[in-house]
């Protein structure tokens, strides 16, 4: 990471907090900021009294749920175009389109599965949208996917901060830990879901390699 989350945190409070994770939960440029760790790093101030986790967690949850609402209707509105867009800065569309692809094979599901994976967490909620998912199918997908996401990393940075001594010294080390466990699930269901055109894939792969005279 190239910047302190704790200083970030500090300096644009519960407000920030709230704009981050309402970003990143369905705005197109959302997926650039810190989802995961923002909610563990606030878990850990909470935990020394820098923030109040019964401020922290109602709050959050709110701003994930309306994120991925306002993702669903930008997708809504918008419709297939949205995939014609130029790529920008803020804006990659193969981001877009691993979403849908992922949206395909899972349905309803990718939107609580989604909420644990980095970049497919911003564009799922808007590839809902574009698939005109019904709002009410959508509402309870996310309420219960917002809820989850946000009270396992919060309170998991909450309670590590209270019981790990010096715990912001490692820091990086335990979200990207946390990130691993919370992302495992839907990586192993992912996994038995497609690993068969995987292998494949792989068996393909070395095949026209040998063919080109490369040695395995």
């Amino acid at each position: 990471m190239g910047f302190n989350i704790e200083e970030l945190i500090m300096t644009v409070g519960y407000a920030g907090i709230f704009g981050i994770v309402f970003a990143e939960s369905g705005l197109l440029f959302g997926f650039i900021f810190p989802g995961d760790s923002l909610l563990l790093t606030a878990g850990i101030l909470a935990s020394r009294n820098y923030l109040n986790i019964w401020y922290l967690i109602p709050l959050c949850i709110v701003a994930a749920i309306a994120g991925d609402s306002v993702g669903y209707w930008i997708g809504r509105k918008t419709g297939p175009k949205i995939f014609c867009r130029e790529d920008s800065l803020f804006f990659h569309k193969k981001n877009l389109v691993k979403a849908q692809e992922f949206y395909e094979k899972h349905g309803g599901k990718t939107i609580i599965l989604a909420r644990f994976m980095p970049f497919i967490r911003t564009f799922a909620p808007i590839v809902a949208g574009v698939g005109e998912m019904k709002y009410a199918r959508f509402l309870f997908f996310n309420i219960f996917g917002g809820i989850f996401w946000v009270l396992l990393m919060s309170l998991v940075g909450y309670f590590i901060g209270a019981k790990v001594p010096g715990a912001d010294k490692y820091l990086h080390f335990l979200i990207l830990g946390v990130i691993f466990v919370s992302v495992l699930p839907s990586v192993i269901h992912v996994w038995k879901e497609y690993r068969y055109e995987i292998l494949k894939k792989l068996k393909d792969q070395i095949s026209r390699t040998k063919s080109k005279g490369f040695k395995i």
